[in-house]
């Protein structure tokens, strides 16, 4: 059952930059731990940002630095600033609880010139 809608992917030359938004219209998720997680073709899904409740956040390697994740606890969103994009970021983004519980249909982003 879908809990999250993201928005905001699509195609972007390299070193560009796109901003997700997963909206819920649950407010039990403010104060749920919650992650953007990605998915390339023939790969597995990866957390690669988390941040809990409070604002205190989390990165994997290959994006610390260049993905910024951040919460509006009173609009129920949550969101993922990618900047300095690279192809081998290319994959479906997702929404979820960080727990994996809850997720979004996810949103396509592609990286190519």
């Amino acid at each position: 059952q879908v809990q999250f809608v993201e928005s905001g992917g699509g195609l972007v030359q390299p070193g560009g930059s796109l901003r997700l938004s997963c909206a819920t219209s649950r407010t039990v998720f403010r104060v749920l731990p919650m992650a953007w997680y990605r998915q390339a073709p023939g790969e597995g899904r990866e957390m690669i940002a988390s941040i809990l409740s409070g604002g205190d956040t989390n990165y994997a390697d290959s994006v610390k630095g260049r993905f910024t994740i951040s919460r509006d606890n009173d609009k129920n969103m949550v969101f993922l600033q990618m900047d300095s994009l690279k192809p081998e970021d290319t994959a479906v983004y997702y929404c979820a609880t960080a727990n994996r519980v809850y997720w979004g249909q996810g949103t396509q982003v592609t990286v190519s010139s």
